[in-house]
């Protein structure tokens, strides 16, 4: 079992940067280490869609392709701690924020294949 816990969102203004951050823990000896990772967002009323994903080594990052540029995705093993630095932030990237744990090698964009979701954080972005 792992369990996740996203902070860092708030409202913010076009152009402003933001980072969150998703502490992990976990029993029954499967660690936050062993597992790919990922943020996803979603939007009242449309489904969670992948945002950016990071390996289990860190080695291989991956992003949604509207996306790249803007967002930077990194963990923190020594932490247990998943980042999601956002920059340039727009009114469309307002939306709940979701970090994801997959028992993978690299981080997959499919919903499906996370097995670890923590409860979101709300990101805010006014025009």
């Amino acid at each position: 079992q792992v369990q996740l816990v996203e902070s860092g969102g708030g409202l913010v203004q076009t152009g402003d940067s933001l980072r969150l951050s998703c502490a992990a823990s976990s029993t029954s000896g499967r660690t936050y280490s062993r597992s790919a990772m990922a943020w996803f967002r979603q939007v009242p009323g449309n489904e969670r869609t992948f945002v950016a994903g990071i390996s289990r080594n860190a080695a291989t990052t991956n992003y949604a392709d509207s996306l790249k540029g803007r967002f930077a995705i990194s963990r923190d093993d020594g932490k247990n701690v998943l980042y999601l630095q956002m920059n340039s932030l727009k009114p469309e990237d307002t939306a709940v924020y979701f970090c994801a744990a997959a028992s993978v090698p690299y981080a997959p964009s499919a919903r499906r294949a996370y097995d670890y979701w923590g409860q979101g954080t709300q990101v805010t972005v006014s025009s």
